[in-house]
Formats: C-alpha cells, sequence, structure tokens
C-alpha cells in the first residue's frame, strides 16, 4: 500500500540512525534523500530502490521545495512506499511539515518518523550539554536565517534577555548580524560561544571564544556550513566533557578504543 515516510536520518554519525528510520529504508521503492545525510545508510536499501537526490546547499537549490513535494505525490500516486530521508529531524528546519501539508492535502497516507537533531547531538559530541543544573535551565533552537526588521528586533531581544542556551543552525553566513543583534540586546560580550562544524563525524571540528571575538576565529579556521553554533555558559563546561574528538585523536594516533 502506498504510503511516504518523512525520516529523520539523524546527524550524520551512522550509528544514530534509529531502528524505525532504518525500517523505512528498508522497505522504500523509493528514497528521496537530502545532502547532509550520511550516504552510508543508503546501503540498507533494498534491490531495486529508486534513490532520488534532493540536496541543497546554501543560497542553492539542487532541486526546489515544490518539486520535492511533487515527486513525494507522484510516487505515492503510482503506489509505491516513499521513505523521504532527511538530515536530523524532519520538524526541526527540515520543512518536514510543508511536505506533510502537501501529502495531506491530497490525501496521501504519510508518517512522521522523528530523527536526532544536529542541534542536541552535534553539541553532546562537543562535550556542550544544552541544559545543564545551576547553568542552563532553557534553551531555544533558532535559524541563523534571521531578516532585519521592527518584528525581528523584538525576537532577538527575547533570545538575547530570556534563554539561556542558544543552539543556532545555519548561521555561519550570519554571524557577524547574530553576534551584533545578542550583543545589543544584552548578551554578555564574554558569553562562551561554540562552533561545532560537521558535528558527530570523524570531520568534526570544534572551536570555542567569546561572543565578541568568535566570528573572527571562524575566519580564521575557514569554517563554513554545516555548522551548529551554541552560544552560552554551557559551553565553558566542554574542556571537561570533551570526549568525542579526545577518542578521534586517540584513534588517530593508533589507540584501540573500547565500545
Amino acid at each position: 500500500m502506498a504510503k511516504v515516510y518523512l525520516v529523520g536520518a539523524g546527524p550524520g554519525d551512522e550509528e544514530l540512525l534509529t531502528i524505525k528510520a532504518l525500517k523505512c529504508i528498508q522497505k522504500a521503492d523509493v528514497i528521496l534523500y537530502d545532502r547532509l545525510i550520511n550516504k552510508e545508510i543508503l546501503k540498507h536499501a533494498k534491490q531495486g530502490c529508486d534513490l532520488i537526490y534532493c540536496g541543497k546547499l546554501p543560497n542553492y537549490h539542487t532541486m526546489k521545495q515544490e518539486t520535492i513535494n511533487h515527486f513525494l505525490l507522484k510516487y505515492a500516486k503510482s503506489g509505491k512506499v516513499v521513505t523521504r530521508l532527511k538530515g536530523g529531524d524532519p520538524f526541526v528546519f527540515g520543512r518536514g511539515g510543508e511536505e506533510a501539508e502537501a501529502l495531506a492535502t491530497h490525501q496521501i497516507p504519510f508518517e512522521i518518523v522523528p530523527g536526532i537533531t544536529s542541534g542536541i547531538a552535534a553539541s553532546a559530541y562537543a562535550g556542550i550539554p544544552v541544559t545543564h543544573r545551576g547553568i542552563s535551565g532553557s534553551v531555544a533552537f533558532v535559524t541563523g536565517h534571521r531578516r532585519n526588521d521592527a518584528e525581528e528586533e523584538v525576537k532577538w531581544e527575547s533570545l538575547a534577555k530570556g534563554i539561556d542556551t542558544l543552539v543556532i543552525y545555519m548561521g555561519i553566513g550570519n554571524l557577524p548580524y547574530i553576534k551584533d543583534k545578542l550583543i545589543k540586546y544584552g548578551k554578555a560580550p564574554k558569553t562562551p560561544v561554540a562552533v561545532i562544524h560537521w558535528g558527530t563525524t570523524d570531520e568534526q571540528i570544534t572551536i570555542t571564544d567569546s561572543l565578541e571575538n568568535i566570528e573572527n576565529r571562524v575566519k580564521q579556521s575557514a569554517i563554513k556550513n554545516p555548522s551548529i553554533i551554541v552560544v552560552g555558559e554551557v559551553v565553558s563546561i566542554r574542556d571537561q566533557l570533551n570526549w568525542f574528538e579526545k577518542d578521534l585523536k586517540r584513534h588517530s594516533q593508533g589507540e584501540v578504543l573500547s565500545i
């Protein structure tokens, strides 16, 4: 029976794929997948499954959202089981809601399969808990693509003054703007900030600095997307909890790691 599964493929580490997501990959007749998924998980697709790349780069869309919606409807109406694979979680800055709306409008059966979002996973792999007793009792997930108008000013003021930890997606290109808005509305210039590039993968790189200096550090490091930005005092305990990158370093030096 035709059905569409909107599936979160997790943040990059293949082993963070959920069992339910794996089953959706294995039974799909068609898989539409994004750029940021770990391509290794596609090896679990059954023989004869059609694999369709829908990847998007910043400021460049390989396939427009309307086209993706069209393919979801087209294959489902032809009786196929369709799995739409998205990096992280489909409902966290993944446009999964738009795709679900399109399916619902055309009365196509669908199911949402949550995934581990990179804002939590990349932070954890960098040794940064997004909440921590005595340090952070609130966290907000924010898109780095922000417009500049009066309504947006109110939102930045609320974020700067009312939230302990900010986890910012897709914010590297807008980092000067983000930094200026947070400092303007009361976030201390010395607030610790981390930028985590390719979190949870063997290519993970994390840099830390103060809010006022992080822009320069990013330029010096030439870090680009995909990256997560974490703003808050929780970043200050990274040195103590930095387990993953220490394991990567030991592994590169030839030490055997136990699981």
